[in-house]
């Protein structure tokens, strides 16, 4: 059986979702990991991580289970899917590798009033800072610090958490923009192996049925 035949598209259909599985077990595991370790408690992030992960390895399944059996419906339904997530991963990859260093502050400012107490307490204890930014207004430059549960703030020496998060913004963005713009051109191949692998013939079955 030459490459390119559907013994090939489908052992690379299966391939391919196997690794999208993996993907996904690897987001589930990690966001459990870091709630059962206490990295980060707030039930949001880690509720938005392991959905993430959850999605993932739905479609993988339903690809899964479509490629073994040449089952038009689902590999239908999986395409669609595929390339809507595509899209949506493509444009929020371009956004992390386009976002500027004001840009960044304007996030982590917005996402700095929404976080919970818990959140923020677990982020300066971490990171042993204090507040976000010293150009905040001062009363809450002054609350962040006095409920400040990090080490540094006995010595009174703490620098806010946003000057640390900058720091180290720029490279987390370039590499989450770039695994995330790699593995969404993975799903358009996982979309173009799907359509040529629906419109091929299966060598086991009637030679007169098209499947």
């Amino acid at each position: 059986m030459v490459c390119g035949g559907f013994t090939c598209s489908k052992n690379a259909l299966c391939s391919l979702n196997v690794v999208y599985m993996l993907v996904g077990l690897l987001l589930i595991g990690v966001a459990a990991w870091g709630k059962g370790y206490g990295l980060v408690s707030s039930i949001h992030i880690i509720g938005g991580v392991i959905a993430v992960g959850v999605f993932l390895l739905l479609i993988a399944v339903v690809g899964l289970i479509g490629a073994i059996h040449h089952h038009q419906v689902m590999l239908f339904f999986y395409m669609v899917i595929l390339f809507i997530v595509f899209l949506f991963q493509f444009g929020v990859s371009c956004s992390c590798l386009a976002m500027n260093s004001e840009q960044q502050e304007k996030l982590l400012n917005s996402a700095w009033e929404l976080m919970e107490n818990k959140t923020r307490a677990d982020l300066e204890s971490q990171l042993n800072c204090c507040g976000l930014f010293n150009s905040t207004e001062k009363h809450q430059v002054n609350r962040d610090f006095k409920s400040c549960p990090a080490q540094c703030a006995k010595k009174g020496e703490c620098v806010p958490c946003g000057n640390k998060m900058l720091d180290h913004a720029t490279e987390a963005l370039k590499i989450l923009g770039g695994v995330g713009l790699f593995f969404s051109f993975t799903e358009i191949l996982g979309v173009w192996l799907a359509v040529r692998y629906r419109n091929q013939k299966d060598p086991r079955a009637n030679p007169s049925a098209f499947l």
